[in-house]
């Protein structure tokens, strides 16, 4: 039996994207890694290196929408290979700057500016990939799969990036970013197609899969559907991008600051310890896995309330406790374990927040998840310039502290997200044989 017959064609792309979602998140673990060298070479202090952190990240939440609204007009397939290219461009301009220059400073936080733009295509590409691929009861663990590559490239890219800056330089960590994003650019568009009706490889049995959901879907009340606005600015829209703000400002203290708090309040050295480093980020792999499989089977027996909503808000009071107990264990490896179950626990929602938005706007899914992803950036970007300054005049407690009450309100939120109808919720009778004869 071939590969895409056991697994089917969609679940080849969405490995895919969990390759594609990695790169990203290499291209932006390498910035904190190469944080040390930049300071130095640029003669910058952590908060001027914040402002380089944010920038990236405010170029992202900026063209969110438009990158949603891309991604519907044109389709996964084009607007992610250009986009991903496009990274792959200011990835290698980021190894040029130079300290000789008098704008030097601000030329870095441009080039970040622009390629937080070009990245801004990948997740609301990736959801409308989600809403026209794949049936609603596997949209946990296909969110799962993509967002684990978070974890996975800013993981498993900490060891070899750190190995890189330490003996190469850290310009080439930037250009071997440039390479690697833009050969898996080439892969999936030779390998992608925007509809399952459009790719060669797909059976009948798989099509028919897909496409009963997207009939379901397609039966929901006309309110459902009814403009943009009513699609984007409903209570539940509104609740899940709020929850994701914190939900972001919480997870970039760990792709900003955790490296470097390790190094200058834990004392450790990165370089000999880089393993540890990577064991947040190994957690969030695991964590979008477990919690895309747990909260397809919960969907599947106790409907969407549980399965969805259920599942992020105890995710997130857990991720809160993992981070209050963690900033304040004494020992240096301690508090590193026990944050990094703070990571893991904050990606247990992960897939919960983009099954909800697939579910919540069919066809137009690009355009309201880039809405609830802007939010998520923005928490970013807020956490990236304000933590430093809370642990510089509060210290890294304060700073810490602030991120857990964050997640508490985050899971707080989703108790107002209504996740879809029953008729979403669980599988159909139609959809029930469709999986049968496939499988």
């Amino acid at each position: 039996m071939t590969l895409t017959r056991r697994i089917g064609v969609r679940g080849v792309l969405v490995g895919w994207l969990f390759l594609l979602s990695a790169v990203a998140y290499m291209d932006r673990t390498n910035v904190a890694i190469a944080g040390e060298g930049i300071r130095e070479a640029l003669h910058i202090d952590n908060i001027q290196l914040g402002w380089v952190f944010s920038a990236f990240l405010v170029g992202y939440a900026v063209f969110q929408v438009v990158a949603g609204w891309l991604a519907c007009r044109y389709g996964p397939r084009r607007v992610l290979a250009a986009g991903v290219l496009w990274w792959g461009l200011f990835s290698a301009l980021t190894a040029i700057v130079d300290a000789r220059l008098s704008y030097a400073l601000a030329l870095l936080i441009a080039i970040r500016f622009a390629l937080g733009a070009a990245e801004a295509v990948m997740y609301p590409s990736g959801s409308q990939f989600v809403a026209m691929w794949i049936p609603v009861v596997e949209r946990g663990r296909a969110n799962g799969w993509i967002f684990a590559g978070v974890g996975a490239g800013a993981g498993l890219s900490v060891p070899v990036l750190t190995w890189i800056v330490t003996h190469l330089g850290w310009r080439i960590s930037f250009w071997f970013s440039a390479v690697v994003g833009t050969a898996a650019a080439l892969g999936w568009y030779l390998l992608a197609r925007d509809k399952p009706e459009e790719h060669q490889l797909v059976s009948r049995e798989e099509l028919e899969l897909i496409v009963t959901t997207r009939e379901a879907e397609a039966r929901l009340p006309a309110s459902a559907h009814r403009s943009w606005r009513s699609a984007i600015f409903n209570r539940s829209i509104l609740a899940m991008t709020a929850s994701y703000f914190m939900y972001g400002y919480v997870a970039w203290i760990f792709f900003s600051w955790f490296y470097l708090y390790l190094a200058q309040v834990r004392h450790m050295n990165v370089q000999t310890d880089a393993m540890l480093t990577m064991i947040p980020f190994l957690a969030m792999t695991l964590g979008c896995l477990a919690g895309g499989a747990l909260s397809d089977w919960m969907t599947r027996r106790y409907g969407n309330r549980l399965g969805r909503c259920g599942v992020a808000v105890v995710a997130m009071a857990l991720t809160a406790v993992f981070l209050a107990v963690g900033v304040h264990a004494r020992g240096p490896y301690t508090a590193s374990l026990i944050l990094a179950g703070g990571a893991g626990a904050l990606y247990l929602s992960q897939s919960s927040f983009w099954a909800v938005t697939a579910d919540l706007s069919g066809d137009r899914s690009g355009v309201v998840s880039g809405v609830m992803n802007m939010g998520g950036q923005v928490g970013g970007a807020v956490t990236a310039s304000l933590t430093p300054y809370l642990a510089a005049h509060l210290g890294w407690t304060a700073a810490f502290d602030s991120a857990a009450l964050l997640a508490a309100a985050g899971g707080a939120l989703w108790l107002l997200v209504e996740p879809g109808s029953a008729q979403n919720g669980r599988v159909s009778d139609r959809q029930s044989v469709a999986l049968a004869e496939y499988e």
